[in-house]
């Protein structure tokens, strides 16, 4: 009779402490120490070291100085997983799954000639809702999602800037200093937020999603009444939204400015 030795941990066990792991880093966290990771895993210390070093031997995690980021060889390794598909079909479930976590509708936005349009979208669940629809067309200078499409697309922002800036609340930005401001504001944050705006009483925050040549795709957003989605709350969701942007990203085997 053969007597089962202890050889570590069950294939599967490991692989959900990698995955807690991988979780770990964000858009708005890209780079971490071993200590946070372990803090944010819950994992021992040696455990997270264990992992991380053979991450970073296999390339799914790499090494800038005393921290870490996930490994750029991962988004050419996520490419043939979509290879073929609508980026539309790849987000889809993602709106879903941001939509369920927040309870508000989600959209996605690609700017058409100087205007943004609906092109996907979530919709919330609650009786009272922000009016979306696929296809609508709204104007970028005017809510979050228009101030994302504009701070990653110069072109876009001057062609933009050369026609009147219309006035539909008392909180638009009407004057060519002020969007300036914003959008440059935007670009450093990396999301906007915004209230009113567009409508009276609702509120929006978005992040941009890049493709394979570090060109703007389109922008992700998070809309609903303002009652429910305060200042507040909506700095309280930048995190899953920039998390949904970079998942995104990375599915369609996009990567973010600046990465080589």
């Amino acid at each position: 009779m053969v007597t089962p030795t202890n050889q570590g941990p069950a294939p599967l066990l490991v692989l959900a402490k990698i995955s807690d792991i991988l979780d770990s880093f964000s858009l708005a966290r890209p780079e971490l120490t071993l200590a946070e990771i372990r803090d944010s895993t819950g994992l021992p210390t040696s455990t997270v070291q264990r992992l991380v070093g053979n991450l970073v031997g296999h390339g799914f995690i790499d090494r800038v100085d005393d921290r870490y980021r996930i490994g750029v060889r991962m988004a050419y390794w996520a490419a043939p997983a979509t290879r073929g598909m609508e980026v539309l079909d790849i987000i889809g479930p993602l709106l879903k799954s941001l939509r369920d976590s927040t309870g508000e509708t989600t959209c996605f936005f690609k700017a058409e000639q100087h205007y943004r349009v609906c092109v996907a979208m979530a919709e919330t669940r609650h009786a009272l809702r922000r009016e979306m629809h696929l296809g609508k067309i709204l104007p970028l200078h005017a809510g979050s999602a228009g101030r994302v499409l504009l701070a990653w697309d110069a072109e876009l922002m001057d062609a933009v800037m050369r026609d009147p800036l219309e006035s539909i609340t008392d909180s638009t930005i009407t004057t060519s200093e002020d969007l300036e401001a914003a959008v440059k504001q935007t670009r450093t944050d990396g999301f906007a937020i915004t209230v009113g705006e567009r409508d009276d009483g609702a509120s929006g925050l978005s992040a941009p999603v890049f493709d394979s040549a570090a060109a703007l795709v389109g922008a992700v957003a998070i809309s609903g009444p303002t009652l429910r989605m305060t200042r507040e709350t909506c700095e309280s969701w930048v995190e899953p939204l920039l998390a949904t942007a970079e998942n995104m990203t990375r599915l369609i085997g996009g990567r973010f400015p600046g990465e080589v």
